[in-house]
């Protein structure tokens, strides 16, 4: 095609960018936001659930990490899906459905519609963080992704913090004889129906039906995005085997660091709250506060530590000292009283956060740039089944022993143990391995655990 010969004009292809991104990403960046929220809220309600319907520790745990597996069940057929319709129609999609399964929330009656609704919750987000880096695959030039990317996933971050205050703020909410739990589920969840019309009416599929940008720019992005595709296809006579790659022991290194540190994140997640009650005769919106208290502390140390990692760089022993602050802080835990206990998290939550951020250069490293997102996929859908494995672990522990000690326990030394495996994970590929590209942003250190994504 005679449109995609010539490089575009730099400029003109700078300020088709800026255009992009300040249309769409503070969409991107409140949708994320509610789509944590929906996802962790149920750690806000636990003690109310129990009271109004009976449902133990074991269940909750169980139903929390149910919404894992409908997510990782429904996570490649919702991209295919997503190929098919276009990122716009998608995600309009998966907002919808996963706010009538938010709002279906406040009509739990017991354990077996609250497993059903967390696993359909589940299936109803699954492709959301695939449809976004797609639609930004679509929209924006390679250099500028990254970029993109970061300010998405500070929605992560920001979510993090306030989640607990409105959460907590809703709980108090009364009327029509729906206990506050209910309207806490009601309103966050049409929350999310809501803004899924808005994401119709803004969004466009592709550049040229854009009428914010001049054909000028759209010609631009249109170019460079084809070029670059252009080059991409170029290479594929010598990309290397997924199986290969898939059958590298270096992979299964990566998934079970991201497991592991995935396990401690979804641990706190969903148990913090309940830990903070404990503390004193706290209210709901009191409990918010102090849950966002080491989120808002974790995230400082997130850029702080991915600061000094640039700067020093030893990847694998920066990732290890975070692991070993996280392992120590959740041993502290077990130890002293409830407000020991909270200090000592958010102690861990430097180390589990931080540790997060600083993870995913590693993979990037050693991997071929050509198949490092479809392998970066696979880690970060193992990692999330720690989403899994720690709230159901706790809860069976909990209803067993009345204690969730040995869970902290496990946590700790199962982030030890990641401490020491990380140096056994290579940071450059192989000899004969097709050379990668190195990361040209700093944006890994934004990515969230599960949250992001969870996602």
């Amino acid at each position: 095609m005679d449109t995609v010969q010539n490089p575009p004009d730099p400029s003109v292809l700078a300020r088709a960018a800026a255009k992009v991104k300040r249309h769409v990403l503070p969409l991107f960046v409140v949708m994320f936001i509610v789509n944590y929220i929906d996802r962790v809220n149920i750690g806000f309600v636990r003690s109310h659930m129990e009271t109004d319907l009976g449902i133990g520790a074991a269940a909750y745990g169980l139903g929390a990490g149910l919404f894992f597996i409908g997510y990782a069940i429904f996570e490649v057929p919702s991209n295919l899906l997503l190929q098919r319709y276009g990122a716009r129609a998608w995600l309009t999609r998966i907002m919808f459905t996963w706010g009538a399964a938010a709002m279906a929330m406040a009509f739990v009656k017991g354990e077996t519609s609250f497993y059903i609704l967390r696993f359909v919750l589940g299936a109803a987000e699954a492709g959301f963080f695939p449809g976004i880096i797609y639609y930004f695959t679509q929209w924006l030039p390679a250099a500028e992704r990254g970029k993109a990317m970061a300010i998405f996933l500070s929605g992560s971050a920001i979510a993090s913090v306030i989640s607990g205050p409105v959460s907590g703020a809703l709980l108090n909410v009364s009327g029509l004889s729906l206990h506050g739990w209910q309207w806490m589920f009601l309103i966050e969840g049409f929350a999310s129906i809501v803004l899924c019309g808005f994401v119709w009416f803004w969004l466009q599929s592709h550049p040229h039906q854009a009428k914010w940008l001049s054909d000028e720019e759209k010609h631009a992005l249109v170019t460079a995005i084809a070029l670059e595709q252009t080059a991409r296809e170029a290479t594929q006579s010598v990309r290397p085997s997924m199986f290969k790659l898939l059958a590298d022991k270096q992979i299964a290194l990566f998934c079970f660091i991201y497991f592991s540190i995935a396990l401690t994140i979804y641990g706190a997640t969903f148990w913090l709250p309940s830990m903070i009650k404990k503390m004193g005769n706290l209210g709901d919106f009191q409990v918010g506060l102090f849950n966002s208290i080491p989120w808002l502390i974790s995230i400082v140390a997130m850029y702080g530590f991915a600061a000094l990692a640039s700067k020093w760089k030893h990847q694998q022993a920066w990732v290890a000292l975070m692991l070993v602050i996280a392992a120590v802080g959740m041993f502290m835990s077990t130890m002293g009283g409830p407000v020991f206990a909270f200090v000592a998290i958010c102690f861990a939550a430097i180390g589990f956060k931080a540790a997060s951020a600083l993870f995913w250069p590693i993979p990037q490293g050693y991997l071929d740039a050509r198949i490092a997102a479809a392998v970066i996929a696979l880690i970060n859908s193992v990692g999330n089944l720690g989403g899994f494995v720690a709230p159901t672990t706790f809860g069976l522990l909990e209803q067993t022993t009345g204690s969730i000690e040995g869970g902290l326990y496990g946590l700790a030394a199962t982030s030890l143990v990641a401490a020491v495996v990380v140096f056994f994970a290579r940071t450059a590929p192989r000899p004969g391995v097709p050379p990668t590209s190195k990361p040209t942003t700093h944006h890994h250190a934004l990515r969230p655990g599960p949250q992001g994504a969870a996602s």
